[in-house]
């Protein structure tokens, strides 16, 4: 099964290579967005398989906006990915708390990373 992801992050350049990265290695990446907001319309309209959400959008919160897309989501909906330039330990509480199903580094973003997280549901 291919995965379909969503990709949000307030880097536009991030946005670029993200997805370039991860359909060069097989994934398919149904949108991004940059925004809390133009996440949450995104993943209603896509319904992506993953959302891959930065920790830090500017001034809002990738750990609220985490909760709202999964409360947001109907039969299950999307799986949770944080994902950031920090490091795990630098939000360990937080990320233990979301709903998310894992946290992966941006320096280590992969399609093989994904899935394993989502094949293993890694929490």
């Amino acid at each position: 099964m291919k995965i379909r992801c969503l990709i949000v992050d307030d880097s536009s350049s991030f946005l670029e290579a993200a997805q370039a990265l991860l359909e060069r290695e097989g994934l398919s990446v149904a949108g991004v967005a940059s925004s809390g907001a133009e996440a949450l319309s995104r993943a209603a309209e896509l319904r992506p398989d993953v959302v891959l959400v930065d920790i830090s959008l500017g001034e809002e919160s990738g750990f609220e906006l985490a909760r709202r897309l999964v409360a947001n989501a109907e039969d299950g909906g999307s799986t949770v990915i944080l994902i950031s330039t920090h490091t795990e330990a630098d939000f360990a509480d937080l990320i233990a708390a979301s709903p998310a199903i894992g946290f992966l580094p941006k320096s280590e973003l992969s399609a093989d990373a994904i899935r394993r997280m989502v094949n293993g549901r890694s929490r």
